[in-house]
Formats: C-alpha cells, sequence, structure tokens
C-alpha cells in the first residue's frame, strides 16, 4: 500500500506532463480514426445442386463426374493467384498497377480479402469481399461468381478432350496393326492353304479322325469282299442257298436243317459259358462243320441231276446280286485307297504341319489381341465424349444464385467507436506511464521513509511547508486547470462518440 502510494504521489508531481502526453495522444488517435476510410462489404450466396436425374440415367455407360469433389475443387482454389489475377482483369484493376510491385501487392491484398465461406453438406456457398469503393466491390464478387460457375465446367470438358485425343491417336496406332496383322493372316493362309486345320480341329485330331475313317473304310471293304466271295460260293455250289421266297429251293432233308439248328443253337448257349477252346464248344463245331459238308454234297448231287439248274432264276438273281457285290467292293476298294492316300499326305506332313498351326494361332493371337484393344479403346472413346458432354451439360450442375452481389449503402468498418474507446484508454494509459517514467528517471523523496530507506541514516525531524495565501490562490488554479483539462478531455471523446453515432447514422 505504502509502494502504490508512492507511485501515485510521483505521478501527481508530473501530472501536467502526463495530461499533455494523454491530449496529444488522444487527438492524434481520433483524428487517425475518424479520417479511417469506410470498408463495405459485398457478398453474394450460390446455391449449388448436386442431385440431378442423368447420373443414375447414365450409370455404366459413361464416367459420371463427381459433382461434390468438382465444386469442393472449385472453392478452395477459387481465391488461387491465377483466379485472382483473372479477376483483376475484368474489373480493370491491374490498369492501376505501375509496376510489377504494385501488382503484386494488390493481388496479395486481393487473396487477404476475399473470403470464401459454406458448407459442403448444405451445398450453399458464400463469396464476400472487403473494399473501400462499394462499386469495385460489386465487380470483384461478380466476376468471383462467374469464375466458380464457368471454372466448374471448362476444366472436365478440357480433360475430357485430351483423353479422347489421346485414344484417337491409339485407335489409329492399332487400326494400322489390325491392318498389317490382317495382311499376314491372309497371305499366310493363301501359302499354306493344304495345311491348314479344319474348323474346331487340329493336326492330332485330324490324324485320329482319318485313322478311324481308314479302319472303318477298310472293315467295310473287307465285309463287302467276304460278302462277294460268299455268293460266288453259292454260285460254284460250295454254299447251300436257301430262299425262303421260293419253295423249290428249299432243302430236301428237313431232319437235317433242324439238327444244324439245334446245335447252332446249343453252340450259342456253351459259348456263353465257355471260351472256343473248351471241348464241348470244339466237338460241337466238328460236327455242325460236318453237317455242314453233308448238306452241300447233297446240293451237288441234286444239281448234278438237275440239268437246267444253271438256267434256273435262283441263279439268275445270285448273278445280278454278285454283280452288285463286285461293285461295291470296287467302290470301298476305292474309298480305302483314298483315305490311305490321305493318311500317308498327313504323315507326310507330319513336320510341317504342326509347325503351321503354331504360326497360325500367333498370328490369330495377335489379331485377336488387337482387335480386342482396338474394340476396348473405341468404346472408352465413346464413353469419353459421353463424359464430356455430361461435364459440360448445364442442367447436370445447376447454379442457382440466392444473393446476387449489390452496391452495399452502409459501411461495415471500422469500428469507430470501439476505436475512439481504444484510443481514449490508450491516451490515459500513454499519460499516466509518461508520468511515472519520468518520476522514475528524476526520483524525488516524497516521504521520510522514502529517505531513510534510501540513505540508511535516522532522520531527525522534518519541516513542514507554510503555504501563503497567494501561493494558496495559486495553487488552487491550478487544481482547477488541471480538472479542466481532464474534463475537457472527457468531453472530447464524448463529442468525437456522438460524431461518430450521427455520421454511423447518416
Amino acid at each position: 500500500m505504502a509502494t502504490l502510494l508512492a507511485f501515485l504521489k510521483a505521478i501527481g508531481k508530473y501530472r501536467w506532463h502526463a495530461i499533455a502526453i494523454s491530449w496529444l495522444v488522444a487527438i492524434a488517435g481520433w483524428i487517425y480514426v475518424y479520417r479511417m476510410p469506410n470498408d463495405y462489404q459485398v457478398s453474394a450466396r450460390v446455391y449449388v445442386d448436386t442431385q440431378n436425374i442423368l447420373k443414375p440415367l447414365l450409370a455404366g455407360m459413361a464416367t459420371v463426374p463427381n459433382i461434390d469433389e468438382q465444386v469442393a475443387f472449385m472453392r478452395r482454389t477459387l481465391i488461387s493467384r491465377p483466379n485472382v489475377e483473372k479477376v483483376m482483369r475484368m474489373v480493370d484493376l491491374d490498369v492501376k498497377a505501375a509496376s510489377v510491385k504494385d501488382h503484386e501487392q494488390m493481388v496479395d491484398d486481393l487473396v487477404s480479402q476475399i473470403k470464401i465461406g459454406g458448407t459442403e453438406r448444405d451445398d450453399i456457398y458464400t463469396i464476400s469481399y472487403n473494399n473501400p469503393n462499394p462499386k469495385l466491390g460489386k465487380e470483384v464478387v461478380q466476376s468471383l461468381l462467374t469464375i466458380f460457375v464457368e471454372g466448374s465446367f471448362g476444366g472436365k470438358k478440357q480433360d475430357s478432350e485430351k483423353a479422347v485425343a489421346f485414344i484417337d491417336d491409339q485407335i489409329k496406332s492399332y487400326e494400322d496393326k489390325l491392318a498389317a496383322a490382317e495382311n499376314s493372316l491372309k497371305d499366310f493362309k493363301l501359302h499354306n492353304l493344304d495345311m491348314l486345320p479344319r474348323q474346331g480341329s487340329d493336326y492330332s485330331s485330324k490324324m485320329v479322325e482319318l485313322s478311324d475313317q481308314l479302319k472303318q473304310a477298310r472293315l467295310e471293304y473287307e465285309e463287302a469282299v467276304q460278302a462277294r466271295n460268299a455268293i460266288k460260293r453259292q454260285i460254284a455250289g460250295e454254299d447251300p442257298v436257301a430262299i425262303t421266297d421260293a419253295p423249290e429251293a428249299a432243302s430236301d432233308n428237313p431232319e437235317l436243317d433242324g439238327r444244324i439248328a439245334a446245335l447252332n443253337k446249343q453252340l450259342d448257349t456253351l459259348r456263353m459259358q465257355y471260351t472256343e477252346e473248351h471241348p464241348d464248344i470244339i466237338s460241337a463245331k466238328r460236327l455242325v462243320a460236318s453237317l455242314e459238308a453233308k448238306k452241300k454234297e447233297e446240293a451237288k448231287k441234286r444239281r448234278a441231276v438237275d440239268p437246267g439248274a444253271n438256267y434256273s432264276p435262283m441263279l439268275q438273281q445270285m448273278n445280278v446280286s454278285l454283280s452288285v457285290a463286285e461293285a461295291h467292293v470296287a467302290s470301298l476298294k476305292v474309298r480305302v485307297d483314298e483315305y490311305a492316300s490321305r493318311m500317308a499326305r498327313l504323315r507326310a506332313q507330319s513336320t510341317a504341319a504342326p509347325e503351321v498351326e503354331a504360326q497360325l494361332a500367333q498370328l490369330n493371337r495377335d489379331y485377336q489381341v488387337n482387335k480386342e484393344n482396338y474394340t476396348k479403346l473405341v468404346e472408352r472413346r465413346e464413353a469419353a465424349k459421353l463424359s464430356g458432354d455430361l461435364s459440360s451439360a448445364t442442367d447436370i450442375l445447376t447454379f442457382r444464385i440466392i444473393d446476387p452481389p449489390t452496391v452495399p449503402v452502409k459501411p461495415v468498418g471500422p469500428n469507430r467507436l470501439r476505436l475512439m474507446s481504444v484510443v481514449f484508454g490508450g491516451a490515459l494509459v500513454a499519460g499516466l506511464g509518461a508520468a511515472l517514467l519520468m518520476s522514475q528517471i528524476r526520483p524525488t523523496f516524497l516521504s521520510q521513509f522514502a529517505l531513510r530507506e534510501a540513505t540508511g541514516l535516522t532522520i531527525l525531524g522534518s519541516i513542514g511547508m507554510n503555504w501563503t495565501d497567494e501561493q494558496k490562490i495559486k495553487r488552487r488554479r491550478r487544481l482547477y486547470a488541471f480538472s479542466a483539462a481532464v474534463f475537457v478531455l472527457f468531453g472530447v471523446y464524448g463529442g468525437m462518440v456522438a460524431l461518430t453515432l450521427v455520421r454511423q447514422s447518416a
């Protein structure tokens, strides 16, 4: 408490210096605040409609742009340096720059003064700009709004055009590759026409198929030869001829025919149980053979007894059958020879044919790869074109300006009332601080306690000041004058506040 009283006394000694400094600081600060230019804020609000019916309809047909990311990117890059320089050109601010340094300073000022607000969740964005010139502020915000709307389409459209141009170059390259592959495949097929595999078959399967056909033809040929020989034997009288349609040709010994049939039936039963080397089967076969031989002898005897047998209708019919059998044998022989020659040619080509098949497979594989890539590139080019048209479509991304930029009438700053109060408080603090500083620079002892503390000597006594009447009057006048200076300072502060209020309401 004693220290505080000592400070107050020290300040009171330089009170005139304190009030003078407070007056100087207050007057200078109030004039500066009063002359500060008004700050006008221009803002615009825009709603971005990112929900569109085209997105689900074109899903899978084209690359639908991500509208939310596109708008968010534009919001983050709207106040980039290239965009700010574009705004300066649009509002003719660049012509006011006398030097490169001034131009850079203008760009920095614009970047710091432009504000982008809003949330991606609500799709409502606010563009604001502060400037002492309200008309210029409106032009700047309008230019930013134009860049924000137009920039959402231009970038994607350029990307799509570049993608289409790149794909076109690749398509031309693959067209040349396809033409070369087709020509190579055509020349190869013409040069190796005889050795080319058929549809769905190769050399191995062709060999197997031809081998099976040759075996089948030989089997049929052998069967036809046996059938022809049997007819010959019948004509020669070695085998009996049984024609059920001619009663005169029936056997004259039914008992012998019955025994042969019974033995054949018994032989079939034995074969189901035993092999051909079984004694019962061997004896049955011998008995059947002896009965057949006996039957043939009886037939020869009948033909020898009958001199008109060679002219019978049955013999004529057998001669016709023999001619048919001979023709069938000849045709089968030609078939067997043809299949054998084909097999020989295939075996002769056993080294070249697989190589031809391998080369053909390689050519077909290269051609198919080029064709598939070409087809995919064509499909993707069309998808890229559709995506570019979709990105540039104005109805897939709709901008609705909720609050257009307008020229403001009232400024939003500076807050002169607060600034004048700050200046007034600063002036008082500056005066008191200056007085305290002066008291520390030129210290005086204001009490016996301070003198004793400073010197360490014992104080024997003190002499008080005896004020005369004239000195009391002067002292009183100085007090009145100091009080008046303080009250006038407060009065001037009140006047400046009132003047500010009048200026703001005007």
